[in-house]
């Protein structure tokens, strides 16, 4: 528990009265829920300044005990900046405009529809794009239709906007999952330009989504759909850029460039094909004549070699009687 002496002064009276609101209300104050704050602020109005100095230092006390700071949700954002939760609102409206019109197959479109939508999926949640630049898979959770962002400072709760099966937020994210972890079984550009082209890969469930292997939510992507070898993050100015060609609608197709067709050879290049040397009439006969005279001259050849035989063996007859001799 945080001491007196250890708490800064200006923190003492707004962590006093939440932490008499919370055993009043019959509620822990350390660790606090974001509901529990939400639920102090609002039975306790006040100017914005004010407020804010009071989440502030609710903060102050759990990062000081090493807890989640609970004034660091998105609800509790919204409730201290009305504006913030305006724009979000209508840029979230317009990106859930886009998602639908992505694609989900096709080489490299299906690739880059993947990603983006997930990638705006995340963006309309008001998540940071700094904190977007650095997400890990583990810091992804599908809860049924919802998806939950959680990156241990913040706590992200993207619960369904339509009644579209395949437009909830974790089936959005699930669709660029699969990419991820078919990557990670087949690293091969190749295969998976193949399977996307036929508009499906292997369904995964959400423990399979986050096998043990952890890594980097989104990465760049060229223009042929290459992942860079080890990931490279998209940086803020990229997923800003990104964001910004969907809403304005000047994202780029991500068509292959077409391939140039390789020119024929030509007709002088072509050498003609060999002709068969001549043959006469007499090839057969010379060559049956030169087998019947090279059995004629090896005839002897039999004699020749058993006398060569009996020489070499009075030869040895010779030596061992020398040596026996010696």
């Amino acid at each position: 528990m945080t001491t007196t002496l250890s708490r800064p002064r200006r923190y003492r009276y707004d962590w006093a009265l939440f932490a008499d609101w919370c055993t009043a209300a019959d509620l822990p104050p350390l660790p606090a829920s974001p509901s529990t704050l939400a639920q102090f602020l609002a039975e306790h109005p006040a100017g914005a300044s004010t407020q804010r100095a009071r989440v502030t230092a609710i903060n102050w006390h759990h990062n000081h005990a090493g807890l989640p700071a609970p004034g660091r949700s998105d609800t509790i954002r919204d409730l201290l900046d009305a504006n913030r939760a305006v724009r979000l609102r209508q840029a979230s409206e317009l990106i859930w405009q886009q998602i639908p019109q992505l694609p989900t197959g096709g080489w490299p479109q299906g690739l880059f529809g993947r990603r983006d939508a997930a990638l705006l999926l995340i963006a309309a949640a008001g998540v940071p794009l700094q904190q977007i630049t650095g997400l890990q898979r583990r810091h992804l959770i599908c809860d049924g239709e919802t998806l939950v962002v959680d990156t241990g400072r913040y706590r992200y709760r993207l619960d369904p906007t339509t009644g579209d099966p395949k437009l909830t937020p974790a089936d959005v994210y699930r669709r660029w999952a699969q990419v991820l972890a078919f990557t990670d079984r087949h690293p091969s550009t190749r295969t998976l330009a193949a399977h996307l082209t036929r508009g499906h890969l292997p369904d995964i469930t959400d423990d399979q989504s986050r096998d043990g292997r952890d890594g980097l939510v989104f990465t760049s992507i060229d223009r042929w759909g290459y992942l860079p070898l080890p990931p490279q993050p998209l940086t803020a100015g990229s997923i800003a850029a990104i964001v910004r060609q969907h809403l304005t609608g000047t994202a780029p197709s991500h068509a292959l460039p077409p391939r140039r067709p390789r020119p024929a050879p030509a007709a002088a290049d072509l050498a003609p094909p060999p002709e068969p040397p001549p043959l006469s009439d007499e090839y057969y006969d010379r060559g049956t004549a030169a087998r019947r005279d090279a059995l004629t001259a090896l005839a002897d050849v039999g004699d020749v070699l058993d006398d060569v035989e009996a020489r070499a063996d009075a030869l040895l007859e010779q030596t061992l009687a020398m040596i026996e001799n010696w």
